[in-house]
């Protein structure tokens, strides 16, 4: 395999789920079309002119890398890896064997060469085969009673199985009847084929969220579309954009000195300028959209339409946040790029072997998560923003968001360094983090660092949590606005 296409193949992946997730789009606007053409036409012109447009081009550039490098990528091994999903995972069985008993049987359908490891334990020593009528004869392994028989790879013990498992067959001789407890994990032979139905989860779930926000409140997202739209246009959205792509770009070229850990770094500062960016984003659209139109009473015009105040407040606040969404799918693209190069490149100036792309893959999927948190601090910043907005202009909610940006990372840190033996420190730290969004918890810094990944479980709390301070934030923008005189 070429260097290029060892750091192309992660990308490559994840555009096959993009690519999977428009087609599916494409079938679900389909069957719109055959059972409802007006409906099918109002989601078309939704996706036309709202954010999802500039996101359905980078959609489609992904589709067209999934189809031009297809020749040059594990396709065949990744199509057949995608129809072994289903049959794969781990296995757990517990049954008990009867003394003096030969070929009971248990059902345990896996594959032998996708099994990572196993484990089987016996109170009395037990034969196991995959075929009835071996007993103790030719066992495919013996399990000694009290003693696990383990397997993994590169193990002292025998892998034994061979080919399509569908039962096994248990010989236990003794006097006394036994438990076995058996646990396998099995997994594809490209385990990394499990990113593409969630990038294809994510594409889908992206437009009907979308697509479900204008159809439940239409006047919102006319608020909502037209303020992501000014947000878009203005220079200084293209600006911050190219000067992200610009410097994630740069980062891959700039000797770190880090002995070896180069792509960590990478992924710290490319992870840091993206959110940074995004902040500042939030920020200035937040006092041009609400601040500004408060103040020279466009909002007033506005309001005089069948449109509330709340509805003014929920449109803004979406508003902000499509064009950060858009900024976060494009620079989040080419930061995914730059960390799988980045491998290739470190191991070529260091004059180490060429890496596999397997190594590319797993540096690349670490971010994604680091992503999303960054997306949800960013959100959190944005309510707030836009609470700040109903009453003050631009340079005061600079200083307070960024105050609040600043000590909502301190909080935490205060709480737990020596200082915080202190009582009124600690007092003082519990009481940020309490009334302060403890923006900390957004940090993957830690996971960087250890080389680890952020699980599942932990992004759906943060999502919880973004979720109901933005909703706080949010109404007390809505106190705010309600008695702020417009005339």
């Amino acid at each position: 395999m070429s260097k290029l296409a060892i750091w192309i193949t992660p990308i490559w992946l994840l555009s096959v789920g993009v690519t999977v997730g428009g087609l599916l789009l494409l079938i679900l606007w389909g069957l719109c079309w055959v059972i409802n053409r007006r409906a099918a036409r109002a989601i078309a012109r939704t996706v036309g002119e709202g954010i999802l447009r500039p996101v359905s081009y980078v959609v489609v550039a992904m589709a067209a890398l999934a189809v031009l490098a297809a020749m040059s990528m594990p396709w065949q091994r990744t199509i057949e890896s995608l129809k072994r999903l289903p049959f794969v995972g781990p296995i757990h069985l517990e049954v008990t064997v009867p003394a003096r008993t030969k070929d009971f049987q248990a059902t345990a359908a896996f594959r032998a060469s996708e099994l990572q490891t196993y484990s089987i334990k016996s109170e009395q020593d037990v034969a196991i085969n995959s075929e009835p009528g071996k007993g103790f004869v030719n066992p495919v392994i013996v399990v000694e009673g009290g003693e696990p028989y383990v397997w993994k790879p590169g193990g002292v013990a025998k892998r034994g199985f061979e080919g399509e498992v569908d039962s096994l067959y248990i010989t236990n001789e003794s006097d006394a009847p036994t438990k076995v407890v058996m646990d396998f994990q099995a997994d594809m032979e490209m385990p990394q084929v499990r990113s593409i139905p969630i990038a294809a989860a994510s594409v889908v779930g992206l437009y009907l969220f979308y697509l479900a926000v204008t159809a439940l409140a239409p006047r919102t997202s006319v608020i909502a579309s037209s303020t992501a739209k000014e947000t878009v246009a203005q220079p200084l959205f293209s600006m911050l954009v190219a000067i992200g792509v610009v410097a994630l770009i740069a980062f891959v070229f700039t000797p770190y000195n880090t002995f070896g850990e180069d792509v960590k770094m990478l992924k710290s500062s490319g992870m840091t300028t993206i959110k940074v960016l995004a902040i500042i984003m939030a920020l200035w659209a937040a006092s041009t959209s609400v601040a500004d139109e408060i103040e020279g009473r466009t909002a007033l015009t506005l309001l005089s339409k069948p449109v509330g105040r709340r509805q003014f407040i929920l449109g803004k606040y979406l508003g902000i946040l499509w064009p950060i969404l858009l900024m976060f799918v494009i620079l989040g693209v080419v930061f995914l790029v730059t960390v799988s190069y980045k491998v290739v490149y470190d191991a070529r100036e260091s004059a180490k072997t060429t890496p596999e792309w397997t190594e590319c893959y797993t540096e690349v999927v670490r971010i994604v998560p680091g992503l999303v948190l960054a997306f949800f601090e960013s959100a959190i910043i944005a309510a707030i923003s836009v609470a700040v907005s109903t009453r003050l202009p631009m340079l005061p909610n600079l200083v307070i968001c960024g105050s609040i940006y600043v000590l909502g990372h301190l909080a935490a840190l205060i709480v737990k360094s020596s200082a915080g033996e202190n009582t009124f420190v600690r007092f003082v730290g519990r009481l940020m983090s309490v009334v302060l969004p403890v923006l900390d918890h957004f940090e993957i810094e830690g996971a960087i660092a250890g080389a680890s990944s952020v699980p599942a479980a932990y992004l759906g709390w943060a999502l919880v949590y973004t979720a109901l301070y933005s909703a706080a934030a949010i109404f007390l923008a809505l106190i705010f606005f309600e008695d702020r005189d417009l005339a």
